[in-house]
C-alpha cells in the first residue's frame, strides 16, 4: 500500500463508525436512551469539514436518540444507525451517491468495521482499536476512541487539500 499520506489528497468523503470511534465505548442509560461522551473537537472537525464541501456520514450499529441529536447539531445529514451490515449498507451508499471507494475514508475499531475497512480507499482507526482492525489500517491515530481521533485524521485531510486553517476555520 502506498503512503497513507499520499492518499489523503484523494479524499472527498469521510465515513465513521459511531461507538470505539467518535466515543470512548461507554454507554449510560439517560432517561430511557443511550447517552456517550463525545469529543468536542471531534465535532469541530466534522462540521468544518461539512462546510468545506466533504461528504461526512455516520455508519452504527449502535442507535440512539442521542446519537441522532448530536449528528443534526453538526449538520451530519448522512447518519445510518443500528446497520447491523456495514459492508452491504457501505456498498449500497457508495452506488447510490456514485462515490468511487478510493476517495473514502473510513475509520473503524472493532470487527463489525473489518470488512468494510478492506474496501475503503483509506482504512484508519483510533489508537485502542482492535488489533484485527489496526493490522488493516493505513493510519493508526495516536488517539484512542472518544479522545479526538476523528478530528486527527480530519485535519490531515484537509490540511493536505490545503483547506484546513483558514477564514472558514473560525466560525462555528
Amino acid at each position: 500500500m502506498r503512503n497513507y499520506k499520499e492518499l489523503l489528497k484523494n479524499i472527498t468523503t469521510l465515513i465513521f463508525d459511531y461507538d470505539g470511534v467518535l466515543t470512548d465505548c461507554k454507554v449510560y442509560l439517560i432517561n430511557n436512551d443511550f447517552a456517550r461522551t463525545a469529543n468536542v473537537r471531534d465535532g469541530y472537525a466534522m462540521q468544518l469539514a461539512i462546510k468545506k464541501g466533504y461528504r461526512v456520514a455516520i455508519i452504527s450499529g449502535g442507535k440512539s436518540e442521542s446519537m441522532e441529536q448530536r449528528m443534526n447539531a453538526l449538520n451530519v445529514s448522512d447518519v445510518f444507525l443500528g446497520v447491523s451490515d456495514k459492508l452491504t449498507f457501505y456498498r449500497q451508499y457508495l452506488k447510490e451517491n456514485k462515490i468511487p471507494a478510493e476517495s473514502v475514508l473510513f475509520m473503524g475499531d472493532d470487527i463489525p468495521d473489518y470488512q468494510v475497512m478492506l474496501e475503503a480507499g483509506l482504512p484508519v482507526c483510533p489508537a485502542d482499536a482492535a488489533e484485527e482492525i489496526k493490522s488493516i489500517s493505513a493510519y493508526i491515530s495516536h488517539k484512542s476512541g472518544g479522545e479526538g481521533c476523528a478530528r486527527d485524521v480530519i485535519e490531515q485531510v484537509l490540511k493536505a487539500q490545503g483547506n484546513w486553517f483558514d477564514g472558514e476555520a473560525f466560525h462555528w
